[in-house]
């Protein structure tokens, strides 16, 4: 009974702290991701039978069965009604681990986000497939959720979301929502896309393009008169276009470039960056396929994605470097930060010493060193 009080002391506390993410694993304390750092808690150092004995406490016996048979298990569940946690439990050096990811309760509208107009606009449309990518941990989840909720508050749609697991919980508003879980309610993301085509949606929600025969799916879906979100872990708009139809083979390119340059509606690829005074802040690329951009991808000249983003903010686009330099320009996140998450440093660190040198002689050169020092 005690192992049960410390998972639920330790829930509290992440939730209490503001935590992303609890790692449980042998021969260290639990582990609190804060404000994108780790931080270790001051408690006794975990052994074989306590990352077990916690394991137990919140996995549900199909996870326990699966993790016995492939090494790993991935589930969802509430912590009272503070928070969701998604979980993900595995064995590493014959021992059982754990991280468990904070899915806040909740929902914050898009522009609390920092996301552009364009990009909520895009949501509207009758269909066509709308890519949110990022790394691991970048807040794709959170995008998705406040877009699903932003549909869900304006307009009368049938919504399916498809996830492994579940994360943020949605309540019927002014649309009907069905979540799907796979492995719970559905066996994989391709079946569970094919059958929600005879379920009436406006929206689909692909929760990840893991594979072939999912982006496939996905496309099919946005073709036939469907909005589709989903996500895929790529860094850049530009570099997003390029994996899905890397994902075919050879012969099928061509075909997908076109299927592609219908079904796409746009593109955001973000990051999160550390906030000045704590927290993270949000930058984001974004792409809004013009018929322009539509002739780039069918004609496999996905090089020029970049200069056509760059060239087309009237449309509300941007590329990830113009937002981070915004970030650092607004005084959000220091010169160092928004390097680190940069495409071109070299090119990004040029266009701010040259920003720092306007504002200098702006300033008759008074406040350089305070601008120096923020920079740092």
């Amino acid at each position: 009974m005690a192992q049960q009080i410390l998972i639920d002391k330790l829930l509290h506390a992440c939730v209490k702290q503001g935590a992303s993410d609890i790692h449980i694993t042998v021969g260290q304390p639990p582990v609190f991701r804060i404000h994108g750092r780790l931080r270790r808690l001051e408690t006794k150092v975990l052994e074989p039978e306590d990352t077990v004995a916690l394991m137990k406490a919140i996995s549900p016996e199909r996870c326990q069965r699966e993790l016995q048979e492939k090494g790993t298990s991935d589930f969802g569940f509430a912590f009272h009604d503070l928070a969701r946690f998604r979980v993900s439990i595995f064995k590493q050096r014959g021992n059982i681990a754990m991280v468990l990811r904070q899915i806040p309760t909740t929902m914050l509208k898009p522009e609390q986000l920092g996301l552009p107009e364009s990009v909520v606009k895009l949501v509207f449309r009758p269909r066509g497939l709308f890519l949110v990518t990022g790394p691991t941990g970048s807040g794709k989840s959170t995008t998705l959720a406040s877009l699903v909720n932003h549909i869900n508050e304006t307009v009368d749609h049938h919504i399916i979301t498809i996830e492994d697991p579940i994360e943020f919980f949605h309540y019927h508003k002014k649309s009907t929502i069905n979540q799907r879980e796979i492995g719970v309610d559905v066996p994989s993301f391709a079946e569970a896309i094919r059958r929600a085509l005879r379920q009436d949606p406006d929206v689909i929600l692909v929760g990840e393009m893991r594979d072939l025969e999912t982006i496939e799916a996905a496309i099919t879906a946005a073709e036939t008169g469907h909005v589709v979100f989903a996500t895929l872990h790529t860094n850049s708009a530009q570099g997003t276009v390029n994996r899905i139809i890397d994902a075919f083979p050879g012969n099928l390119q061509d075909q997908i470039r076109t299927q592609l340059s219908v079904a796409l509606i746009g593109v955001v690829a973000q990051t999160l960056v550390p906030k000045i005074g704590g927290g993270r802040v949000a930058a984001f690329e974004t792409l809004v396929v013009t018929p322009g951009i539509a002739n780039l991808i069918r004609e496999n000249k996905t090089f020029r994605i970049n200069s056509a983003i760059q060239t087309g903010a009237k449309y509300g686009m941007q590329l990830m470097d113009d937002a981070l330099f915004n970030l650092w320009r607004d005084g959000l996140a220091t010169q160092e930060d928004v390097l680190a998450k940069s495409h071109r440093p070299d090119d990004l660190s040029q266009r701010i010493v040259r920003a720092k040198r306007q504002m200098a002689m702006m300033e008759g050169g008074a406040d350089e060193d305070v601008i120096d020092a923020e920079s740092l």
